[in-house]
């Protein structure tokens, strides 16, 4: 059995035997269209729903932040459906959330924590949300949520007090409608880089700043609402500062770069980090962005933190040992990018997708198709996938000198696991985190998600 740290939310319907008592049929008909609009939002926010049994949610999430956005998403539809409804026939959730250690076994989950959520749930009044105070330290700085202290309650069957805080509803209106809250909503701003090409960039949340370099296939405004990074970056993005850029000839940035190659976006991270002004960062590479990161970091060891890379590779394909059916392999796929990448029909760009996320589900697959279609020229594709092939950050491991952590995922089809270990056994002191997936992009619904952002909290010490 695995464990795992995760935020957990409880939910029931306050006075549900009362309203069974009194019209059993009408009641459960009313439950179920609630269910409908109200569990697809666990997994719209990143989370996984375990239970739902009788009147009664249990959930699992990666990310504090997506638990309590989820619950208030869940509490104020709740109220828009029982507007009208008299009141003694309101359906109204109770909600609890907890981040505690839990054991995972496939299909459940077990521990204590998952006992205190129910009892914060028990505790909260109808139509509100109470959370431990481990969650309230995680979102109180993140969200416009305001939250009001309920003192030190001693929880049935729960051998410590636990600190409790309610969501103050009127006050988190008043802090959303007069702008002055924390809400996770990026602003965008251009730069230009020493050859002229316009970089789009972008913040988000608040903390100590965290800069992502740039990888391919990226669109600032259409990754922020996808269903396969929507999660990780509001994630990251609730302890942090997060810097996000879209390279050249990608998303937001310009599209008729002339310059594609590993100069040019090594050269682009720096441009965006002094466009933003930032002194000193944790710098977080994701696939080929890895490689940026780690030349980067060498380069201005003064200015790198900590050192974070999920995906990556020392070498691309070209600078790598091939056989015969690999290198055709390779020319096919340049073909048939150049070819299928641009049409309308996905059928090109849905193998493509099963390479970086093979177990995706229709929906995330679907994205993942557009994102292809919209982030990208296929003639930029074509320069893209080339260059990644002539990367070689060999030289530059054993330079590294920021405290560094490595994660890959153990099947990852699209890099081998092999690729991940040699980047961590290069680096001075790197830790290495196996992640369990198959996906190069994991999926906000398996398990390396939480994994991935809770690694990453400790490793930086939020």
């Amino acid at each position: 059995m695995e464990r795992r740290l995760s935020a957990i939310l409880a939910a029931d319907i306050a006075g549900y035997s009362r309203l069974m008592g009194e019209d059993e049929e009408a009641t459960v008909e009313a439950l179920k269209g609630h269910q409908q609009v109200v569990l697809p939002m666990v997994p719209e926010h990143g989370g996984r729903v375990i239970d739902t049994a009788g009147d009664g949610i249990l959930a699992e999430f990666p990310s504090v932040i997506a638990a309590v956005e989820c619950a208030t998403e869940i509490q104020l539809a709740m109220a828009r459906r029982n507007a009208g409804v008299p009141e003694t026939r309101r359906m109204q959730f109770r909600i609890g959330i907890n981040l505690g250690d839990v054991i995972h076994d496939e299909t459940r989950i077990y521990g204590d924590g998952i006992n205190v959520a129910a009892r914060l749930e028990g505790i909260a009044e109808p139509g509100g949300i109470c959370v431990s105070r481990q969650v309230f330290e995680q979102v109180d700085r993140a969200l416009d949520t305001v939250f009001k202290a309920l003192g030190s309650h001693q929880l049935k069957n729960i051998a410590r007090p636990v600190d409790v805080y309610a969501v103050d509803w009127g006050q988190s209106a008043d802090r959303g409608a007069a702008g002055g809250g924390k809400a996770l909503e990026q602003e965008i701003r251009f730069c230009s880089a020493p050859d002229g090409v316009q970089l789009a960039y972008s913040t988000i949340g608040a903390g100590p700043p965290l800069v992502k370099s740039g990888n391919w296939m990226t669109h600032l405004e259409y990754d922020l609402e996808s269903p396969l990074w929507r999660g990780i970056w509001r994630g990251l993005a609730g302890a942090s500062t997060l810097l996000r850029y879209d390279t050249r000839g990608n998303g937001l940035s310009d599209r008729d770069a002339g310059d594609i190659s590993f100069e040019a976006w090594v050269s682009d991270l720096e441009t965006v980090v002094q466009a933003a002004g930032i002194e000193r960062f944790d710098l977080l590479g994701i696939s080929q962005g890895c490689a940026v990161a780690i030349a980067y970091a060498v380069r201005h060891p003064e200015r790198v933190s900590h050192l974070i890379l999920y995906g990556g590779f020392v070498q691309g394909r070209n600078k790598r040992a091939l056989s015969d059916a690999q290198k055709e392999e390779a020319a096919a796929m340049l073909s048939l990018t150049r070819l299928g990448w641009g049409k309308e029909n996905p059928a090109f760009r849905q193998m493509f997708t099963s390479l970086f996320a093979p177990e995706a589900t229709k929906e995330q697959a679907d994205w993942f198709n557009e994102l292809q279609r919209i982030s990208a020229s296929p003639e930029c594709a074509v320069r893209y996938m080339q260059a990644v092939g002539d990367i070689d950050v060999t030289d530059f491991l054993a330079q590294v000198k920021a405290p560094t952590l490595v994660m890959h995922a153990r099947d990852d089809a699209r890099v081998p696991f092999e690729s991940g270990r040699k980047l961590a056994a290069g680096i001075p002191g790197a830790r290495f985190v196996t992640l369990q997936s198959k996906n190069h992009f994991f999926l906000p619904n398996e398990p390396a998600f939480g994994r991935f952002l809770e690694e990453i909290r400790l490793f930086l010490g939020r």
